[in-house]
């Protein structure tokens, strides 16, 4: 039997790599059951000012296709106490590059109070959507991701 009943882990998605497998995999690994939040267009464009390259639609598709996932939904906040309030989860997955992290420090004070674990995994160090992205003008620059290939 696993550590959680069912968990939740939210991302971006975005270009989607083996680092965000490693998360859902390993989350998975510690839950019976595993929901994934893919942010909203309007949520990235929100939070980190810029597009996703993949759209908030064919993101998800690529997510539900993952073995380990066993429901995706879209997300319309960052906030995981309304999330938790939408879903119920007793588990939320983070990768360990945002331990230390105000909002994550907060949310997992917040989280606690509902008996809600915040368990923070293995970040795959070198691989990031942000640093996949060769941006010119807007939008990904053909020439320059060639010479990145």
């Amino acid at each position: 039997m696993k550590k959680y009943k069912k968990g939740y882990t939210q991302g971006t998605f975005d270009m989607f790599h083996v680092g965000h497998l490693n998360v859902i995999n390993n989350a998975k690994d510690l839950c019976e059951y595993l929901v994934v939040g893919v942010n909203s267009d309007a949520l990235v464009q929100a939070y980190k000012n810029k597009t996703p390259v993949i759209n908030q639609m064919d993101r998800s598709k690529i997510v539900s296709n993952i073995k380990a996932v066993d429901e995706v939904v879209i997300s319309e906040t960052l906030d995981k106490v309304e999330q938790l309030k939408k879903i119920g989860f007793d588990a939320i997955f983070i990768g360990d590059d945002w331990k230390g992290n105000v909002r994550w420090e907060e949310t997992k004070k917040l989280l606690a109070e509902k008996g809600v674990d915040v368990v923070f995994l293995p970040h795959t160090d070198g691989i990031s959507s942000t640093d996949l992205r060769v941006v010119k003008d807007e939008k990904i620059d053909d020439d320059e991701k060639k010479e990145c290939l």
